[in-house]
């Protein structure tokens, strides 16, 4: 199970922290999702997932304010007892002394935000969903080209690296070399990363390693792209079939969600960034509803049926 420590949080969010002398280097979140708790403010504990963020909005607060203090220190005692990783208060709104000294006492981290509660809570379960998603290391290069992010996979030594440099020089990005890290942060969309000890290096055989970052700009590079299309290099042979026209899609799976996938015969001579533009444009003439194949394949039919009729 993936987590994410609470110092994460506190950082991407800005949030005020209101009980400093707790020790938060140690809290973990694992759950993506938060929860206002609202039945738990009245009372009921049944089903309560504590191991969620707690975000006290304008309602909870409303709520708490119209009992009277010995019932609201108990309800909130009661909620700290089940050792919640945080509690945000949402509107800036005032933490009373008496709740921090109890949230001190309890070793539960009390914080303020200033966003309303509705954009803080999409901002932060957006957040989180992305960095606890299901993840793979695979090998690969991952590039990002016309917004089309394509993951060239092979053997070792096919020319992954050399494909990917030659695009960064035709002013595509680079996104990671070598080992991609792979986030299924929906089952639509996989997001690609590198590792950060690798991040904008390119290893070239006969070379060594070079910095992209430092030698083409900032412009060259990107930190996350989403998994668009693959294309996996294989050597060149003369006993195997290729397919010429493209009308049935060929896919390849990753962390249960399906990615197009072309397979390319590795020649002397062949432009491997050339193809994976010319891969990334027709991909996205796809998604927009226009087949090239498809349109061949109608002509072609329809040549046929005029010549049959005459």
């Amino acid at each position: 199970m993936y987590t994410v420590d609470l110092v994460q949080l506190i950082d991407k969010m800005s949030l005020e922290n209101c009980t400093p002398d707790i020790d938060i280097k140690k809290i973990k979140i694992s759950q993506p999702d938060v929860n206002r708790p609202a039945l738990q403010l009245a009372g009921f504990f049944d089903h309560f997932d504590s191991e969620r963020v707690q975000i006290i909005g304008y309602v909870e607060n409303a709520y708490m304010m119209n009992v009277n203090k010995s019932e609201r220190m108990k309800i909130m005692s009661r909620l700290m007892d089940y050792k919640v990783p945080c509690i945000v208060f949402c509107r800036n709104m005032e933490v009373s002394k008496e709740l921090i000294e109890l949230a001190t006492e309890k070793e539960v981290p009390i914080f303020r935000s200033s966003k309303t509660t509705s954009a803080f809570m999409a901002e932060v379960i957006r957040w989180l969903n992305v960095e606890l998603a299901p993840r793979i290391s695979i090998h690969g290069v991952l590039v990002d080209v016309y917004g089309e992010g394509i993951l060239i996979m092979g053997e070792s030594g096919i020319g992954k690296s050399e494909a990917a440099l030659e695009l960064i020089k035709r002013g595509h990005r680079l996104v990671a070399d070598d080992v991609v890290e792979i986030k299924k942060v929906s089952d639509e969309t996989l997001i690609g990363t590198s590792p950060d000890i690798t991040r904008h290096f390119i290893e070239l055989r006969g070379i060594g390693i070079i910095d992209v970052k430092t030698l083409f700009g900032v412009e060259s590079v990107k930190n996350t792209q989403s998994i668009d299309l693959v294309i996996n290099l294989q050597e060149w042979s003369k006993d195997k079939e290729y397919d010429r026209f493209g009308l049935d899609e060929q896919y390849i799976e990753f962390l249960g969600n399906q990615v197009v996938c072309h397979s390319i015969p590795i020649r002397p001579g062949r432009n491997l960034a050339v193809i994976c533009e010319s891969a990334a444009v027709n991909h996205r003439q796809k998604k927009m509803g226009y087949n090239a194949a498809q349109e061949l394949y109608n002509r072609v039919t329809n040549k046929i049926r005029k010549a049959s009729e005459q």
